[in-house]
């Protein structure tokens, strides 16, 4: 939505400003504020994610771990459990599309952490 409003922003900069290295200079500035904002918050949430990891609380660093766990656990019965359940009873489908996304996402984080413990920064307990 935003990209559809820089082509008439820049068009306007155009009435306004004169010199032309000045208008493409704010025109570029204004086509990639919304990057530098989106930056600044995944650079604002990744400091949320280090201090809250760091915390010696299980109920603070210990979420991730519990969703990875769920999510291990929800695949597992989809995939394995619950087809050889369903030769006995009805076994009502589970949509793993989410759960797969979920847990795809936490294993690149789980990777990341292979990657600490490779080169000995990991945090012990």
């Amino acid at each position: 939505m935003l990209d559809k409003l820089i082509g008439p922003i820049t068009g306007i900069l155009g009435k306004f400003v004169e010199d032309k290295d000045q208008r493409n200079a704010l025109a570029h500035e204004i086509a990639t504020m919304s990057e530098k904002h989106a930056l600044e918050l995944a650079k604002g949430q990744l400091s949320v994610n280090a201090t809250e990891a760091a915390h010696k609380s299980l109920f603070v660093a210990g979420w991730r771990p519990a969703i990875g766990w769920i999510c291990g656990f929800a695949l597992m019965y989809s995939t394995i459990l619950a087809p050889i359940i369903g030769i006995w009873v009805v076994v009502p489908p589970v949509d793993s599309s989410l759960l797969t996304s979920v847990l795809m996402g936490m294993l690149g984080l789980g990777a990341m952490r292979t990657a600490e413990k490779v080169k000995g920064v990991q945090r012990e307990r």
